[in-house]
């Protein structure tokens, strides 16, 4: 018996590689922000937050120096960070999957500090209970009081060794124009990163309060008095700061709300 020959359809196997072509393409697509969506490995680098200097700067005109950071002025920079953006800006899932982003100098910023948003954003997430409500208020105030010594010392250190720099300015032999412009420049950023922060932490003793008072309205509890002990101290910190960067634009910043 003559053995049956089926031919083989070949229709739909001619579309199959470009089919694995569009498949691997929307894959690597997703994967530009890195696996899972986290912050991609060439975004973390040394000079990750070198753009606040930058920002600040250019955000009243300035221009931004072109000399390299120094270690000192990374970690500034770097320390600066978690002080000057928002606590609790961002939902949980984008915490854990990388959302980072630059954020507006407050000399760019038209919009009045809203100290309500942090204590709608606690209020209103999903909790077990009002106690978990307090608990997040007190972490978010003990993290900021945490990281308050390391970016003054931070500070304190590029400080000093600015006024050591501009002291040397008129010693240093055949000094450019250009040199000399960056060195100012370098000096502005610094100035105005330390200045930035002390707002954001002025900002956020305002925003702790607010959200403390409608805990305390909407579900008292004894865990009230850690809080506003906290809130009091890092207050206390804020207001008996060890540097006191003089403005660089001829006013010092105040805060709205």
């Amino acid at each position: 018996m003559p053995a049956m020959c089926h031919p083989i359809r070949t229709t739909g196997l001619r579309s199959l590689p470009a089919l694995v072509v569009l498949f691997v393409g929307a894959t690597l697509a997703g994967c530009s922000g890195g696996d899972f969506g986290r912050t991609r490995a060439d975004m973390r680098n040394d000079d990750m937050h070198r753009w606040i200097g930058a920002e600040a700067t250019a955000s009243i005109g300035l221009r931004s120096s072109q000399f390299q950071l120094t270690e000192n002025e990374r970690q500034l920079r770097d320390l600066a960070y978690p002080l000057i953006e928002p606590p609790r800006s961002r939902p949980a899932w984008k915490s854990v999957f990388g959302n980072y982003q630059p954020l507006p100098s407050p000399w760019r910023q038209k919009v009045v500090f809203d100290r309500t948003m942090y204590g709608r954003t606690l209020i209103d997430e999903p909790h077990r209970s009002h106690t978990s409500r307090y608990q997040q208020l007190i972490e978010d105030v003990r993290n900021d009081i945490t990281r308050f010594e390391p970016f003054f010392a931070s500070a304190g250190r590029v400080i000093e060794l600015d006024h050591k720099r501009n002291a040397s300015l008129r010693m240093v032999s055949e000094l450019s124009p250009r040199e000399k412009a960056d060195a100012v420049a370098r000096m502005e950023e610094n100035t105005l990163i330390v200045q930035w922060v002390q707002q954001c932490l002025e900002q956020r003793i305002s925003s702790y309060r607010w959200a403390l008072e409608r805990l305390v309205i909407q579900a008292p509890d004894g865990i009230a008095a850690d809080a506003d002990r906290l809130i009091g101290e890092l207050a206390a910190l804020t207001a008996n700061a060890p540097i006191a960067a003089q403005p660089v634009i001829g006013r010092a910043i105040t805060v709205k709300g």
